[in-house]
């Protein structure tokens, strides 16, 4: 069962395409792992809106941030926004005003 599909807005398709590809690849499928098994190491909640899919590979953490859209009809739609490799205990709170002001960009367009 999918809990969730997700789409990859420019700055999470920039950020992935810059990966290896063996990082390219675990980012992907813990992505999927996570639509399938709703997994909080896989995809955890940060603030009321904001979300991070986490991936570590090769002893590198890896941060999509990403938010819901629950007006997608027959589904439930999960936007990823943007990626980072995280070097602190905590998600900079620059990186959560990011995906924030690219959630409210991306209502805009709808």
């Amino acid at each position: 069962m999918r809990y969730f599909d997700t789409i990859f807005l420019e700055g999470a398709k920039v950020f992935i395409e810059k990966q290896n590809p063996k990082t390219r690849m675990k980012i992907l499928y813990n992505i999927d792992r996570a639509a399938q098994s709703n997994d909080a190491k896989l995809f955890k909640k940060l603030s009321s809106e904001i979300w991070e899919f986490r991936t570590l590979h090769a002893g590198t953490q890896i941060r999509l941030l990403a938010f819901w859209d629950h007006n997608e009809k027959n589904k439930t739609l999960v936007v990823a926004t943007h990626g980072f490799i995280k070097k602190v205990d905590k998600v900079p709170n620059r990186e959560i005003e990011r995906a924030i002001i690219a959630r409210k960009e991306y209502f805009l367009k709808q």
